[in-house]
């Protein structure tokens, strides 16, 4: 009832002790097309679902290569992740220059989470309205990292954002003791089903919807191709659907290995945003 008084600006707080406008910009996140990412012990996967703005325009890219260990796939404002993916490139371009070394991938995440942060305490800025899921190798074996414009991050085993998410992270919960032992083939196809599960009954995948990254020990990061793609989604075609998508999309469950609060959500306003 007296949100309006509150939603105006990024630096006041609401009685409850809640900054709205964060709020909104994760809500922004959720009207994005969901993407997922998995781990096994050498490899880690992301896996996007591509929109198309209209019939008459290709479908939009969502995974996006930052260096040759990392890359990231994004839902929610496409305008925000090309600004923090020039970012997290020039970091990974600086580090290597100086040090002749790769960026560590839990050094580049705080990096970035920081520079979020800065967009929640000023007046004169809003926050970055996309969620990304960071895929990456080092010398500590794969990682999926998960950012919020909240600037909170969280280091993943799974983890699946976007619209009609919570359908993918209910099958990434009930496989997760499979991963670790996973090869390559059967994490991809992992990816796969769980993705599937975000759409309705009425459409399936195929390659002009879905992009598949992956990174790993002695495997630079690669984005594979249509007709690799193909060679996957027929890996999977004619099982049977385990759940299809969900109305409600509730907060990412269990599956990170770091726990964070964001407190409660409102509902936001119908407005128009343009998320892919």
């Amino acid at each position: 009832m007296f949100r309006n008084q509150y939603d105006s600006d990024v630096t006041v707080w609401s009685p409850q002790g809640r900054l709205h406008q964060v709020e909104y910009a994760m809500e922004a996140v959720k009207l994005g097309s969901a993407t997922v990412g998995l781990k096994n012990k050498t490899h880690a996967v992301i896996i996007a679902l591509k929109r198309a703005s209209s019939e008459l325009s290709a479908h939009q890219k969502k995974i996006i290569p930052i260096d040759n260990h990392i890359g990231i796939t994004i839902s929610g404002l496409t305008a925000d992740a090309r600004i923090l993916s020039r970012y997290m490139r020039t970091e990974c371009l600086n580090h290597k220059y100086s040090l002749d070394a790769l960026l560590p991938v839990n050094r580049l995440i705080a990096q970035l989470g920081n520079k979020m942060q800065i967009c929640t305490q000023r007046y004169d800025r809003r926050p970055y309205g996309v969620g990304l899921l960071v895929a990456g190798h080092d010398e500590l074996g794969p990682h999926i990292y998960q950012t919020c414009p909240s600037a909170n991050y969280f280091d993943c085993k799974a983890m699946s954002i976007g619209a009609r998410s919570q359908s993918a992270r209910t099958y990434l919960e009930k496989k997760l003791d499979e991963f670790q032992s996973c090869t390559l083939e059967e994490l991809i196809k992992h990816g796969l089903r769980a993705l599937r599960d975000t759409l309705p009954n009425e459409v399936d995948l195929n390659t002009k919807n879905v992009s598949i990254g992956y990174v790993g020990e002695n495997t630079i990061f690669t984005i594979l191709n249509e007709e690799q793609t193909a060679t996957y989604l027929a890996m999977i075609e004619g099982e049977e659907r385990r759940g299809g998508a969900s109305g409600g999309d509730e907060a990412p469950g269990p599956i990170r290995e770091e726990a964070g609060d964001d407190g409660p959500r409102d509902p936001v306003p119908a407005v128009a945003m343009d998320t892919e």
